[in-house]
C-alpha cells in the first residue's frame, strides 16, 4: 500500500471546514469549539490580546458562560481536519489539551497546554520539539496522540503517543501492526469518532486516498485503502459510522462501505429502481374516468342491440 506525497497546493484548496486524523490544520479559535460525546458543554478558545487566551465553557442550549478560564499564550482548539471537527477533549470531559499555532517557519518546537476539562485550571504546558499537530487523545485523558512533522516536512510524519500522566513522549510510532513498514501521507479531510471516543476515523485524500482508524486506548492503528474515485471533490465527503459499519458519503450519497471487523471495503448498494407508474391512457378516459366507468353502459347497449335482433326489432321500435 503505497501513499502518496502530501501537495500543500492542494491542502490550501480545500474548505477550511474538515475533519481528519492530525494534518497541518490551524488551531481554532473563537466560535469552533470541542464537545465531549453527548456532553451538554461546548469548549471554546478565544484571543485576548496578542499573547493571552479565554477558555470558555458554553452551554450548549443557551451560548450561556458556565465558567472561564484566562492563560497567558495563544492556545487554540487542536483543529484535526480541514471540514472543521476538532479534538482535544477527553471523552469523560475531564483532560483538555490546547495548542500553539506557529507564528513562524520553521517551527523549531510546539507548545501544549494540558488544563482540567472541568474546572479549566491549567495542568501544565508541554513543549515538544519541532512541528507537531493534535491528532486525538484517549477517552480516559491518558494518552495523547500527535503527528509529529519530521524537520518540518509535510510530506513525511509519524503518529506518535504521549503519555500525559507520565509527561513522556513515547518513543515508537503508532503504527498499523499488519504493514509496518507503510508510510504515511495525505491529507485529512474529514473524520468521525466511535461514540465512546476509543476510535477516531480519518480520510486522508489524494490520488491513493485511505481511512486511518486510530484506537486511541489500543494504541494501534489500521489504514484501509480506498477507492481512487474518493479522492476526486474530497471536500464533498463525510463519513457516517452506525452498526459495525463506516459510510464514506458524498453529498449524502454512500459511494463506500467498510466492515469496522473485517475492514473490508465494498460498494453500496444501488437503490431499488422505483416502480413504474402504469399509463394513465390504460385506465382512464380523456376526461380522467376509469375504463370501467365507460365499459359497463357499453356492454348493456350491446346486449340490448342483440336481444332487439332477436325479437326481430330494430332500436327504433319500428316492425320490419
Amino acid at each position: 500500500m503505497r501513499r502518496v506525497t502530501l501537495l500543500i497546493g492542494f491542502a490550501l484548496l480545500v474548505p477550511a471546514s474538515a475533519h481528519a486524523a492530525g494534518g497541518p490544520v490551524p488551531p481554532a479559535f473563537g466560535g469552533k469549539e470541542v464537545s465531549a460525546p453527548g456532553g451538554p458543554d461546548n469548549l471554546v478558545a478565544v484571543r485576548a490580546g496578542a499573547d493571552r487566551t479565554v477558555v470558555l465553557r458554553l452551554n450548549r442550549a443557551d451560548a450561556s458562560v458556565m465558567r472561564s478560564r484566562s492563560l497567558p499564550g495563544a492556545f487554540g482548539v487542536p483543529a484535526a481536519t480541514y471540514d472543521g471537527i476538532n479534538t482535544g477533549l477527553s471523552a469523560d470531559g475531564r483532560t483538555l489539551v490546547l495548542a500553539e499555532g506557529a507564528n513562524r517557519f520553521p517551527v523549531r518546537s510546539t507548545r501544549l497546554a494540558v488544563l482540567d476539562g472541568l474546572s479549566l485550571r491549567p495542568r501544565r504546558i508541554v513543549t515538544l520539539r519541532g512541528m507537531i499537530a493534535v491528532d486525538a487523545i484517549s477517552p480516559d485523558g491518558r494518552r495523547l496522540y500527535l503527528v509529529d512533522y519530521k524537520d518540518g516536512n509535510l510530506a513525511r510524519y509519524d503518529v506518535r503517543a504521549y503519555d500525559l500522566v507520565r509527561g513522556r513522549l513515547e518513543s515508537k510510532p503508532v503504527i498499523d501492526p499488519r504493514e509496518p513498514q507503510e508510510k504515511l501521507q495525505g491529507v485529512p479531510v474529514t473524520r468521525v469518532q466511535s461514540g465512546d471516543g476509543r476510535w477516531a476515523y480519518t480520510l486522508y485524500s489524494g490520488e491513493e486516498p485511505f481511512i486511518h482508524a486510530l484506537d486511541t486506548e489500543g494504541r494501534t492503528a489500521v489504514c484501509i485503502d480506498m477507492p481512487k474515485t474518493i479522492g476526486a471533490d474530497a471536500g464533498s465527503i463525510k463519513l457516517g459510522l452506525a452498526a459495525g459499519t463506516l459510510t464514506v458519503e458524498r453529498r449524502g450519497i454512500p459511494v463506500a462501505l467498510v466492515d469496522l471487523k473485517t475492514y473490508k471495503v465494498s460498494s453500496p448498494r444501488p437503490a431499488a429502481a422505483p416502480r413504474p407508474a402504469i399509463a394513465a391512457s390504460r385506465t382512464t378516459g380523456r376526461d380522467g374516468r376509469p375504463w370501467v366507468l365507460w365499459t359497463v353502459p357499453l356492454l348493456a347497449l350491446a346486449g340490448l342491440i342483440v336481444l332487439a335482433r332477436r325479437r326481430g326489432v330494430t332500436l327504433t321500435g319500428r316492425d320490419r
